[in-house]
This record gives structure tokens, sequence and C-alpha cells, in this order.
């Protein structure tokens, strides 16, 4: 794989233009955007309120849920995520208050420019002329950080233009022209409407050019991403053409781990890779999959450990089970067994699992196996009946044994004559028909 430090920068954002206006379109934001724009309907349902009190307070709802989701498009798209799938990873309470901090932003700089104008309306002029140049230069100090105070900088907010370069300019125009957007959208589409739908309509405007900003902006910040001190999460684009990562951060640690172990073991230093494996999966969370495999596995290859490997086994097969990895799971049963044969799983539903895929594997002998003495190590279990069925089936079905399946339809028709495994043995085991 090519070495990222080696990989040119991302390209341009006005080469990415298409990309931006179709990321509103992706399924994910698309649903949410339609969801937010018909709650406008809900006014006259807040019946307790005037139905314009009503409107105004559901659209500063509206306002706010898409400002969120913008700010998070713009965060995450700093560090490389372009795509919403992969936007459930990623969450921090810092972008729930950055709407807020932006209106307090807006606010401060119109109260100065509102100052300025009647002081000398040219001052004025001049003030809405810088504020709207240095406005996205802001946001993105306010992303970066998080602060109000910093995003009020000019001293921070100079150096994000500085970082950007000249490219800067043309990001305010179309930053600019997708301002306008919204409004020139309404003007086209809603004399073909009329009535309340004309309320979800220019809702999902503003929205979608909003969601637009939002995702050249993230861009744009990823084109710098090291000057603005995020790091690209694996899986984000570096450039063109270049292999991209797809891994998540846990997957890369997982297989660092592995790597590490895996040499130790080559090396034969069995103690410094279990010692590795153990630390690992101890910090891990209990349903790691990786980390188990791992522990299981230099367990395995020091006898001397017999019994933590079998002990472990016991929560590391209903893991695999759980993960629909019957198979490994089988594989892991089977070494342990071969270590104890007396070795056995604690939990009588997992036992049953086991041995149902013992039973699609075609392996009837493996089935009877897992099912024996079941009745006596989990007495009064509800799972019994399943149990019995399933080892009649592999008598009858997998054997041809009918005879020795017999006593165990006796067993049941007297411990549980009206259980649906019952009923199920009995037409097993029914008389062949009369040629």
């Amino acid at each position: 794989m090519i070495a990222r430090d080696s990989l040119p920068p991302p390209p341009p954002f006005w080469h990415r233009l298409n990309s931006f206006f179709a990321f509103p379109f992706q399924l994910r934001p698309l649903a949410y955007g339609l969801v937010l724009s018909f709650c406008s309907l809900l006014f006259e349902g807040v019946f307790f309120l005037p139905d314009a009190l009503a409107l105004v307070i559901i659209e500063i709802g509206i306002m706010l849920a898409a400002s969120r989701y913008s700010f998070k498009i713009i965060a995450l798209g700093a560090r490389g995520i372009r795509d919403s799938a992969d936007f459930g990873r990623e969450s921090s309470d810092e972008w729930t208050y950055l709407p807020w901090k932006l209106f307090a932003i807006t606010l401060v700089q119109a109260l100065l420019i509102g100052w300025l104008g009647w002081y000398a309306p040219i001052l004025g002029t001049v003030g809405l002329f810088v504020m709207s140049f240095t406005f996205p230069a802001a946001v993105i100090v306010l992303v970066q950080s998080g602060s109000f105070f910093q995003a009020m900088n000019p001293g921070h907010v100079m150096d994000a233009m500085r970082i950007i370069g000249w490219p800067y300019a043309l990001l305010c125009f179309f930053l600019f022209l997708l301002s306008s957007g919204a409004q020139v959208a309404l003007a086209l589409v809603l004399p073909m409407f009329d009535g309340r739908i004309v309320l979800p309509i220019a809702n999902f405007a503003f929205i979608y050019f909003g969601w637009v900003m939002a995702s050249l902006l993230g861009y744009v910040m990823f084109q710098h991403h090291d000057a603005f001190g995020f790091d690209a999460v694996p899986g984000s684009e570096l450039n063109d053409g270049a292999p991209v990562d797809r891994r998540t951060p846990e997957q890369i640690a997982a297989q660092r781990t592995d790597a590490e172990v895996a040499q130790l073991v080559t090396e034969g230093d069995l103690i410094a890779a279990l010692g590795i494996a153990y630390e690992a999966q101890r910090t891990a969370a209990h349903d790691d999959l990786a980390a188990q495999r791992r522990y299981h596995r230099v367990l395995a290859l020091m006898p001397e450990k017999k019994d933590t490997m079998l002990d472990q086994a016991r929560r590391f097969i209903p893991l695999l089970m759980r993960r629909d990895l019957s198979s490994e799971a089988l594989k892991v049963f089977k070494a342990c067994r071969a270590q104890d044969k007396a070795f056995s799983l604690d939990d009588p539903a997992m036992v049953i699992a086991m041995a149902r895929a013992e039973w699609r594997n075609g392996d009837a002998h493996a089935t009877l196996a897992l099912l024996s003495g079941f009745d006596k190590r989990f007495r009064g279990s509800e799972a019994i009946p399943q149990a019995y069925e399933l080892a009649a089936r592999a008598l009858v079905q997998g054997l041809g044994r009918s005879d020795m399946a017999q006593p165990i339809l006796t067993t049941m028709e007297a411990r549980y004559p009206n259980s649906e495994q019952t009923q199920e043995v009995r037409w097993l085991l029914r008389p062949a028909p009369v040629a």
C-alpha cells in the first residue's frame, strides 16, 4: 500500500462540485431533510398555541436541527468522511452547541455593522463586505476549535484564510452563489404549487443548499486537514486513484496487535505473546471478537495453559455463535475436546445451537456427541425436549437407527406428552406404510 505521507493532496474543491450537490441526495441526509421539511405541517397540531406562533417555533426547531447536521457534515468532511453512511461511527457533543455559537457570532457582527452604519454609512457598507468575506473562515475556525472567542478573533480568522490561500476567494464566490440558490430554486418551483405544500418545499430548498455549502466547506478543510489539525480517518480519499484504506481505527489497532503477537510467536517468545494477547482482551470490550480470537490462538500453542484455554473457550465459543460463526465455534469446541474429553459448555441453548450446526453440516455422530447426557447435565431445562427431538432426528434420518430412537420417544411421551417436539419424534417414528 502507498504510504499516506507520500500521497499528493486531495484534488481542488472546484474539481468536485458535482459531489457537493449530490451529497444531500444520499439516502440518509435525503430522508432526514424530507422529515425535517414536512415537520412544518405540524403547526396545527400544537393546539395550545396560535398557529402563527406554533409555526415560528417549529421553523426554529427545523433550522436548529438542520444547522446541527450541517456542522456534522463539515466536521466529518474535514476528516475525509464524505459518505453519510459512515457518519454513525463518529459523534461529538461539541457539535450540538455550534449552531448557538454561530448565531452569537452572527448577532455580534450584525450589531457591530449596525453601529458602523449608524456612525458612518460607508463604514457600514465596508463592514458588511468584510463580514461576508470572512464569514466562511469564521465558520472554519469555529468547527476547528469549537470556541466562540477564537471564531471572533481576527487573527485566527486570518490564519484560516492564509492556510487556504488564494482559493479562499473562489470559495467565497461559490458560497455566495449557493446562498442565493434557494431563492432562485423557490422562484422557479413555487409557482407550480399552492397550499400548505409550499412550506415543506421552501424548507427543503434551504436545507438542501445549506448542506451543499456544508459539504463544500468540509472538503476545503479536508484539503488542508494537517494545517487545521484534523487527522484523516481510515477510509478517507487522499487522491484520485490511490488505494483507499477502508479499515476502522479499531480494525487498524487489532491488526497491529495481531502482527506484534505473530512476530513474537515466530520468534518463539510465547510468554510475551500471551502477555500482549491477554492484556488486549482484558482491556477490550467483552464482545471484541478479534481480541478473544487472538488470545485463544496463543493459549492453544501452550499446553501448560490448557485450563486457561478451556475457561476462555467457554466465553469465546458463545461469542462466535452469536456472530453466526458456527464453523469456527465448532473447531474451537473440538480443539477443546481434544485437550479434555469432558469439556462442555454451561449454556443449554448454546449446546443446542452447536448441535444443530453439526446436523446442518450432515454430521450425525457429532450431533449426538454434543447432545450426549444433555438431560442429566441440564436437569429441568426447557431445552431438553429440543435436545431429545434433535437426537432422535440424527438417529433416524442420519444413521437409520429408528430402534435407538424409540426409547427417546418413550421418555418424551412420559415427560412431555403434549410438546411439539414429542409430536415431531412420533411422526419420525411412524410405522412405514404397508405396500
